[in-house]
């Protein structure tokens, strides 16, 4: 009788602390996770490519005679990847751009099984951030939006995402660092933040996220063999590129203005510099933020945003991954003493970089009347065009490793190239497809 009465106490007892028990079990993290899971998406990418079919005798000797007989087939190739639900009434999904580049079709699958097909809203691979918009879909839950430039080095953050296939996997860790330079897949450099919550291959695009549930930055697998450290741009910026995605389809190409090279040998000797690391100023453009701030042809950039710049390249691919809402400090040496310079970038439109094409390069483009490309109109007698053997009516479809499809391209063609000595373009004349180097 007393044993009996002693286990009906202990039962009550051990009743009664599950509630408790459950509760503490129930941190943080498990209610952020609860919270934003239903916003977390998987992107299917289907990729098409063209690859030459095989003759039915499968044998090398018979192929060399019969491969003229089979065209090209196509070849499908799958990628995986992440999103994140911003808007649930529009059915947007926010994403690497990496993600979804190239694909044919895209599909994007919820936590709760559902599937839909989406459509490319916008991309721009030097924020490799790309926005979908799912169709037939309405009343999604969403993400609730952080604030990336409110971040404590150190403390919690949660990843969610599709590693390796591995449906909403979750992983968590801290702040390792705030502002971190690092080149993306086109090349441009970004600041992000690093973490060292696990971030692979197919996390691409996911959310990172606060303690609070809140979304402070889009993950990206930049380093594959890196373990322990991974990256996330952070949300404010892609704030600014979503909405110039959902405005124009693109985000506005920005410059400062100058036109700079590369520093050598004697250069730097003549400089008085300690190393060749460096971009000349060969030339300020009148009314810029350059021309403003006060940097003249022979100065001597030495960093941006405190980032020690190699070269003219280096100073590009840094400029890149800058929005025309912030502001960029530049150190400078002027007459042998360093100074900092803030500057304000400057949205380069059509009609500028139409006429600093003409200016330097020697040519006029107009949109082609075929859609694809951009076509001479006038070659400027004795400019590098005018040697180069370019005459009007040739088609230019790729000027560096950029194609032109439309006017923004040129636009980011341009910036890209325009501080080359040469310049490789992909040129039409006719029938004929060439590529030529325009040298400067």
């Amino acid at each position: 009788m007393q044993r009996s009465h002693f286990f009906a106490i202990f039962l009550a007892v051990l009743l009664m602390a599950s509630p408790a028990l459950a509760n503490h079990r129930r941190t943080p993290v498990v209610v952020a996770v609860q919270a934003v899971s239903p916003s977390v998406v998987n992107i299917t990418v289907v990729k098409t490519s063209q690859g030459r079919s095989h003759s039915p005798f499968g044998d090398p000797f018979f192929d060399q005679f019969f491969k003229n007989f089979y065209g090209q087939q196509p070849r499908q190739s799958q990628s995986l990847g992440s999103g994140v639900i911003i808007d649930g009434a529009k059915a947007l999904v926010l994403t690497n751009a990496h993600v979804v580049a190239n694909g044919s079709t895209i599909t994007v699958r919820l936590n709760d099984g559902r599937e839909y097909k989406a459509a490319l809203v916008g991309a721009d691979p030097d924020f490799d951030l790309a926005v979908l918009k799912l169709e037939d879909a309405k009343n999604l839950p969403q993400v609730a939006m952080g604030d990336s430039d409110d971040i404590y080095i150190g403390e919690t953050v949660i990843a969610i995402g599709n590693p390796f296939g591995y449906s909403h996997t979750v992983t968590t860790g801290v702040v390792s660092a705030l502002n971190r330079p690092m080149k993306i897949n086109s090349g441009a450099f970004g600041s992000f933040i690093q973490t060292d919550a696990a971030i692979n291959p197919g996390n691409s695009g996911g959310p990172l996220l606060n303690i609070e549930g809140q979304l402070i930055g889009i993950n990206t697998a930049i380093q594959a063999r890196a373990e322990g450290i991974g990256f996330a741009i952070p949300v404010n910026k892609a704030k600014f590129v979503v909405d110039e995605l959902l405005h124009s389809g693109h985000v506005s190409p920005i410059w400062l203005g100058l036109f700079g090279q590369d520093i050598d040998q004697a250069t730097a000797r003549y400089f008085n510099l300690k190393s060749v690391h460096g971009m000349l100023v060969a030339e300020a453009y009148p009314d810029t933020p350059a021309a403003r701030a006060g940097l003249k042809p022979g100065d001597i950039v030495l960093a941006f945003n405190k980032r020690k710049v190699t070269g003219k390249d280096d100073f590009l691919t840094q400029l890149f991954g800058t929005t025309k809402r912030e502001t960029v400090t530049l150190t400078v040496q002027h007459d042998g003493k360093s100074r900092q310079l803030t500057l304000k970038p400057q949205v380069l439109d059509k009609g500028m970089a139409l006429n600093l094409v003409r200016t330097r390069w020697g040519f006029e483009l107009a949109d082609a009347k075929s859609g694809s490309g951009a076509e001479v109109t006038t070659v400027v007698p004795g400019s590098p065009a005018d040697k180069l053997g370019l005459k009007p009516g040739d088609i230019i479809h790729q000027i560096g490793n950029k194609r032109l499809g439309a006017g923004i391209d040129l636009l980011n063609a341009f910036l890209r190239n325009r501080m080359q000595r040469t310049v490789m373009m992909r040129v039409q004349r006719d029938n004929g497809l060439y590529h030529v180097r325009l040298t400067l």
